[in-house]
């Protein structure tokens, strides 16, 4: 399975990069994640949020791959356990379809994507740094799959 991370904004600091790349490249090939970062609604005084927002699900819409389950990160959706991860993270292996996972902009998610979501998913009740969750995402994705298959990354 694929797993497509699609994230709004781009020219991320060296260190979320690292973090997430360190943690993409530990999933085997049976679980791919691969990162697509779109450009972010342009920002300034004389435009809301919700002009922001739908020029991010415009770029959205655009990268996300044909077929897939779509996951959206949203402070509404359900939180997870380590181990309800891992179950739900094998509940998508066996749909047989890749996923995409959508992060959203400083401002969130419009409803037009939130609406597009098979799922929603909330890492949180804290407000995280967007670039943040990444990493977070990435290392909870490896940590799920690493209890899946019996590797010792999570003690229990």
């Amino acid at each position: 399975m694929k797993i497509t991370l699609i994230a709004v904004g781009k020219k991320m600091p060296a260190w979320i990069t690292q973090g997430y790349q360190q943690y993409a490249k530990r999933l085997s090939q049976d679980c791919v994640l691969e990162l697509i970062e779109v450009d972010s609604g342009k920002r300034s005084n004389k435009s809301s949020a919700l002009v922001t927002k739908a020029e991010d699900a415009k770029n959205i819409s655009k990268a996300i791959p044909k077929n897939t389950y779509i996951i959206a990160l949203d402070e509404k959706g359900r939180q997870y356990s380590t181990k309800a991860l891992s179950s739900k993270l094998d509940g998508w292996l066996l749909l047989g379809k890749d996923l995409a996972i959508i992060i959203g902009g400083a401002d969130g998610l419009e409803t037009s994507i939130l609406n597009l979501a098979n799922e929603k998913w909330s890492l949180s009740e804290l407000t995280l740094p967007h670039p943040l969750v990444r990493v977070l995402v990435a290392e909870q994705l490896y940590r799920a799959w690493s209890l899946l298959n019996n590797h010792p990354y999570h003690r229990v």
